[in-house]
C-alpha cells in the first residue's frame, strides 16, 4: 500500500528511480515508514507492483489513443516533368533555440516554396506557425506562380496537415496533397537544400521579432522571388544509367538554367501557364533589368530592410 501511495505522486517512475525514491525517504529526509522500502531490490520492487493489493489500490488510467491523420497522402509526388508540383517547408531562426526565440519572445518565421521541375521559389514570412497566419500567404504564395498547381508536399507539422490548409488547396483546385513518408527523408530534400542555400544566405540565422513579418514577407514576395526566379541560376540533373544500370545524375553546365528558362525548355510549355499568363508577359519581367541589376537591387532592398528592423530594435537584426 505504501508503494502505491509513492508510486501514484511520483508517477509511476522506473525501477530504478522508485527504488531510489524509497532509499532517500527514509536514509535523508527520515521517513519511519519507508524503512524497509528503503532496502528493497528492484526486481522485487515489479513483483509487488503485480500484486493484487497493489493492483486494487492503484487506478490505471488508459490515455487517448492517438489515430491516424487522414489528411494527405503519404507519398512521394510523382510530376513526370510537369510543373506544377511544389514543396513546401518553414524555416525558423535559430538564434538561441530551434523555435527563433530570444529573451522569451517569438520570432516571425520564413516559409519557403518551390517547384520540384522548374525550382520556381517563392519565399514568404509569417509572424508565427499557425493556420491563421500561414493560410494567407501560402495562398498568395500559390496564386502568385505561373502555372498550375498540380500538387503540394509537405513534412508532417502540424502548420501544413490540417483542415484549414486543405479548405484553401481545395478552394485552388489543386488534386494532390502529399506528405513526407516515415523515415524517407529525401521525400522533401529539395525544399530543404533550398531553405539553406537561399533563405539562410538572404536572412541569415538571427532572430526577426515577429512584428516584422508584414515587412519581410513583402521583401521576400515582391523583390527576393522574382529575382530567384528570371535571375537566379539553378543547377538541374541529367540521370543516366551507368553500365550496372544504376541512375547516375551528372549535373552539366549546359544545364545551368533560370527558373524561368527552365519552365520555356519544357515540351509544349505553353499548356502549363495558368490563363491569362504568356511567356509575353513574363519576358517582359525575366528582361527588364539585367541579372546583375537584379541582384543590386534585391541586395539594397534586403539591406535596406535590415536597416529598418535594426533601427526599431537595435538588438533584433
Amino acid at each position: 500500500r505504501l508503494l502505491a501511495e509513492a508510486d501514484e505522486v511520483g508517477g509511476q517512475l522506473c525501477g530504478p528511480a522508485a527504488c531510489e525514491v524509497l532509499r532517500r525517504e527514509w536514509e535523508v529526509f527520515g521517513d519511519a515508514r519507508f524503512e524497509r522500502l528503503s532496502r528493497l531490490s528492484v526486481s522485487h520492487l515489479y513483483n509487488l507492483r503485480r500484486s493484487k493489493t497493489y493492483r486494487m489500490r492503484r487506478t490505471t488510467v488508459e490515455h487517448t489513443r492517438p489515430t491516424a491523420v487522414r489528411i494527405g497522402e503519404r507519398r512521394r509526388p510523382m510530376p513526370e516533368g510537369r510543373p506544377g508540383y511544389v514543396r513546401v517547408d518553414t524555416v525558423h531562426a535559430r538564434t538561441s533555440s530551434t523555435s527563433g526565440d530570444r529573451n522569451g519572445a517569438k520570432g516571425a518565421c520564413h516559409v519557403n516554396l518551390i517547384d520540384e521541375v522548374t525550382q520556381f521559389e517563392h519565399v514568404g514570412a509569417v509572424a508565427a506557425v499557425s493556420e491563421a497566419f500561414l493560410v494567407p500567404v501560402l495562398e498568395g504564395m500559390l496564386v502568385a506562380l505561373p502555372f498550375a498547381v498540380l500538387g503540394f508536399h509537405a513534412d508532417n507539422g502540424s502548420e501544413y496537415v490540417n483542415h484549414q490548409v486543405a479548405a484553401m488547396l481545395n478552394k485552388l483546385h489543386v488534386p494532390d496533397f502529399t506528405r513526407s513518408r516515415a523515415r524517407r527523408s529525401n521525400d522533401n530534400a529539395l525544399v530543404e537544400g533550398k531553405n539553406a542555400s537561399v533563405v539562410r544566405k538572404w536572412f541569415g540565422h538571427d532572430h526577426i521579432p515577429q512584428r516584422f513579418a508584414a515587412l519581410v514577407d513583402a521583401f521576400s514576395q515582391d523583390v527576393l522571388s522574382p529575382y530567384l526566379n528570371f535571375h537566379h541560376p539553378c543547377l538541374f540533373a541529367t540521370e543516366g544509367r551507368d553500365a550496372r544500370g544504376k541512375v547516375r545524375r551528372r549535373y552539366r553546365r549546359q544545364d545551368v538554367k533560370t527558373p524561368y528558362e527552365r519552365l520555356k525548355s519544357l515540351p509544349e510549355a505553353e499548356r502549363f501557364l495558368k490563363p491569362g499568363v504568356t511567356f509575353a508577359d513574363l519576358d517582359r519581367d525575366a528582361h527588364a533589368v539585367s541579372d546583375l541589376e537584379a541582384n543590386r537591387r534585391a541586395n539594397r532592398a534586403r539591406d535596406e530592410l535590415f536597416r529598418s528592423i535594426g533601427r526599431a530594435v537595435p538588438d533584433a537584426a
